[in-house]
């Protein structure tokens, strides 16, 4: 055999391996939300293939409703665009019981499944089955300037009313220096202005249906809400509110523009980062706010998970992905990056007995007091016929809450008053929920 044979041999062996190599490599399509969090964990997959060279990520990356518009599209149709979504808490138990759902049953021993909070690992399963892993979970707080608040000669108490916020915002707001009392969600969506409008709705006593699932929107509670609510944005916040939501908000609170900013627990790691706010040294929280009388606080309960839909090729290699994303070890792998402040939160027990994430996390207690005290059977005052708690845990919300709550930013942004748009959230949804038979 020649030189030349020999290397043409070997060459072609080379070429087999490989394509051999090549052909074994599983690639993972994860769709995901564009928020800090979501972010941070795609800077840190290195270590994830480092460990598994066989599998490699490709991100689907998109802004809150534009996901959820097309996770539910994808996994409806049975599209399999996806091996790996991310979903929350309204959509798991809904999705999980129409089998589109991976179970994620055989997980490493080392994850540690009883480690999860009690109330997300059950907001995540079906059945006793998980279905879901939550990568962090959150509910409601207010975050607010502690500065402003000892310039206005305030103190905010840690369970304030709504009328002691209003006082607030307006002793806080100075538009001149462009800085404004209370900034709120107020782009339209399910998920987005209406998650807070909702639970703002229960901490004012109102439901979204009665006993006979006839809407309430035609109510003295849920004009009250809307009717505060809109007083609220149009004195004391910000312009172009009807465009705000999580993502907007946060970067207004950061900058030094917002008073009080009353949202999703998780982002006190971000309001109180030094390298991202420049408020971060006097940032101070409180509970949502009640109103006189009632001891609701309308609190949330949601988790950002990552699920494996049923039309995945790649199921096995997906759950890895998962179990990595959502483990102890991936938190330990943040604080060690990081700093234990930036720890995905409110998903495991182990986290908040840990004394460097307490030392390190002044919202730390604020965040679990705040899940813990969550009750989605009854997030109401009054008789419900649903469950949920920014939410309303039937298949049909998804419509009729993107539905209403592009009537209520219409009415943020001007175009119609608290009246008007409480009518028309009326006909909107008794419309869809006769529609749907509820009222049969």
């Amino acid at each position: 055999m020649t030189n030349l044979t020999r290397a043409l041999l070997g060459a072609s062996a080379l070429c087999t391996v490989a394509g051999l190599a090549a052909a074994q490599e599983t690639t993972l399509t994860i769709a995901t939300v564009n928020n800090g969090d979501m972010i941070r964990m795609q800077g840190l997959t290195d270590d994830f293939t480092e460990q598994n060279p066989d599998i490699a990520l490709e991100w689907v990356t998109l802004e809150e409703n534009v996901l959820r518009q097309r996770v539910t599209q994808d996994i409806a149709t049975n599209g399999g665009q996806f091996d790996v979504m991310t979903i929350g808490t309204y959509e798991v138990p809904i999705w999980a019981g129409q089998d589109w759902l991976a179970p994620l049953d055989n997980l490493p021993d080392d994850y540690d499944v009883d480690d999860l909070l009690p109330s997300v690992r059950e907001a995540l399963s079906v059945d006793g089955t998980l279905y879901a892993a939550p990568f962090y979970g959150e509910s409601a707080m207010i975050m607010y300037r502690t500065d402003l608040m000892e310039e206005a000669g305030l103190e905010m108490p840690d369970s304030p009313t709504w009328s002691e916020v209003m006082e607030a915002a307006e002793a806080m707001t100075d538009k001149e220096n462009d800085v404004y009392g209370i900034c709120l969600r107020g782009k339209p969506g399910w998920g987005e202005n209406m998650a807070f409008i909702s639970a703002m709705a229960n901490s004012y006593g109102a439901r979204w249906f009665d006993m006979d699932w006839q809407a309430q929107f035609d109510s003295e509670e849920w004009n009250a809400t809307l009717t505060d609510y809109l007083t609220l944005m149009n004195e004391y916040g910000p312009p172009g509110a009807s465009s705000n939501g999580f993502n907007e908000n946060l970067s207004l609170f950061q900058q030094g523009r917002c008073g009080m900013w009353i949202d999703a627990t998780v982002a006190a790691g971000f309001v109180t980062d030094p390298d991202e706010s420049t408020v971060a040294d006097s940032v101070g929280f409180a509970q949502f706010p009640n109103k006189e009388g009632l001891d609701n606080h309308g609190n949330w309960l949601w988790a950002w998970s990552l699920a494996i839909p049923a039309s995945s090729n790649s199921t096995d290699a997906a759950k890895t992905f998962v179990a990595w994303a959502t483990s102890k070890g991936y938190t330990e792998l943040v604080a060690e990056e990081e700093g234990w402040r930036a720890a995905p939160p409110g998903t495991r027990t182990s986290l908040y007995e840990n004394e460097e994430y307490q030392e390190a996390a002044p919202f730390a207690e604020m965040t679990l007091n705040s899940m813990e005290a969550v009750d989605t059977q009854q997030p109401s005052v009054q008789e419900i016929p649903y469950t949920g708690a920014q939410f309303i845990a039937i298949p049909e919300f998804q419509g009729i809450g993107t539905a209403v709550g592009q009537t209520f930013s219409a009415a943020l942004a001007g175009q119609m008053d608290a009246e008007q748009a409480l009518s028309q959230a009326q006909s909107q949804t008794q419309r869809e929920i006769d529609r749907a038979g509820y009222t049969d």
